[in-house]
């Protein structure tokens, strides 16, 4: 039996039949050992009945290509039978009795994180659009800011209170991503239960250059799919901007499983030399709206 893919805190298996098993994995109070240290493995349950996996049983490619997809989306044999040992294979399967009554069973908990002014306005763009079958969070700096956006006020997480005192980072990534580290605790407690998380923000600025890629990296520290989606700074922004923003960049790189960068430059292309450069901002935050969207629906 081999492992295909890791996701979420799951580990999806095949057999030589053909057949894959989803298994959660049970963190100990220790949590996860690194490669080096000497500790016992985190322990392994079935969660999700084992089915056949065949390239006639899906009409999408994508979806026979990638089987950890159709796992998120809780298809497949909702039915577990008793333990019993597979003759051919050799390998047990335990379950526990039909679960088609638990309508959450295996169904994906996505969150999107939209972190500072720029990743905050993306996500109030998409809760305007109605996008559903995602969990909202903004996360800023600047809690004047924060108390103008849509989304719900216990999903608003306010960061670096000691540092920035409620103000902002001043367009400091380094205050930035201090304020994030300040506020760890928050940051996984907001994270905690999600199969998949889109940290978006608007690269250049402060909290979103400096503080997305340490919420990316607390997200993938819990075993979660964590997918950036950023923008970069349009030129008339400054070179500054410019710079913070393949800095931020980088070290969002380094912290995700998936990293999208959309260059605002690129969007000027399409539209007139006239356009109002709040419409040009606009236009940047659905393009983030639609990036984040076109995943979730293949997903849920």
């Amino acid at each position: 039996m081999g492992v295909l893919n890791v996701l979420g805190g799951r580990v999806l298996m095949e057999n030589p039949l053909g057949r894959f098993s989803c298994l959660k994995i049970y963190e100990g109070k220790s949590g996860f050992s690194s490669a080096s240290q000497k500790s016992t493995m985190p322990s392994f349950r079935c969660s999700a009945n084992p089915r056949s996996v065949s390239p006639y049983q899906n009409k999408d490619p994508f979806l026979n290509l990638h089987p950890e997809v159709s796992m998120l989306r809780g298809e497949g044999n909702n039915t577990v039978t008793n333990p019993r040992k597979d003759s051919t294979s050799g390998s047990v399967i335990e379950s526990v009795g039909d679960i088609s009554g638990s309508s959450n069973y295996n169904e994906a908990k996505i969150k999107v994180i939209g972190v500072g002014g720029g990743g905050s306005n993306a996500v109030n763009r998409m809760i305007e659009s109605t996008m559903k079958g995602v969990e909202f969070w903004i996360v800023n700096t600047d809690v004047q800011a924060m108390k103008m956006s849509p989304v719900f006020p216990e999903h608003r997480l306010q960061i670096g209170l000691e540092l920035t005192r409620g103000l902002g980072a001043g367009g400091n990534p380094e205050i930035g991503m201090n304020a994030a580290k300040e506020s760890k605790e928050s940051i996984e407690e907001a994270l905690y239960g999600s199969d998949m998380v889109f940290v978006t923000a608007g690269m250049g600025g402060g909290t979103g250059t400096g503080g997305a890629p340490v919420i990316a990296g607390v997200a993938k520290s819990m075993g979660i799919l964590t997918v950036g989606i950023v923008t970069t700074p349009f030129s008339f922004e400054g070179r500054r901007r410019a710079v913070q923003a393949q800095e931020g960049i980088a070290a969002l790189r380094e912290n995700v499983d998936t990293l999208i960068v959309i260059p605002n430059d690129k969007l000027l292309t399409a539209v007139s030399s006239s356009t109002p450069v709040t419409e040009a901002f606009n236009l940047a935050d659905d393009i983030l709206r639609q990036g984040v969207r076109g995943i979730s629906d293949i997903i849920t």
